[in-house]
């Protein structure tokens, strides 16, 4: 696993931490989401969504359905990246955002990783 590049978007005080990690095997996962759910203890919610060659999962960690895993494996589809891992940690800041709002959040978010092009 190499962590390739991170970003960070804020929306109505809700703090959204993109992390891009090349992986070679969906058995980095666990690994990487353990680590960051250490590292991130206060976290609400860390989605995320990941293609490795036909293995393609994408999980909403408690958001609403479809609000978080959804926009973060579009990004992926969109690029036509394969062997990735796209995770978003969320700080709550106390501010609803809506299922549009949360979508919105997420994918610009993920969007962000890939802004400035290597």
């Amino acid at each position: 696993m190499k962590l390739y590049r991170t970003s960070t978007y804020e929306q109505k005080k809700s703090k959204f931490i993109a992390y891009y990690y090349d992986i070679d095997d969906v058995n980095e996962v666990a690994d990487i989401l353990a680590i960051l759910k250490d590292e991130h203890k206060k976290a609400r919610h860390i989605p995320y969504a990941y293609k490795v060659g036909t293995a393609i999962k994408k999980c909403d960690d408690g958001e609403p359905s479809g609000t978080a895993g959804n926009p973060l494996l579009n990004v992926i589809m969109h690029k036509n990246l394969d062997h990735i891992l796209i995770v978003v940690v969320r700080y709550f800041g106390g501010v609803k955002l809506g299922t549009g709002g949360l979508t919105r959040a997420y994918s610009h978010a993920a969007s962000a990783l890939f802004q400035e092009e290597l």
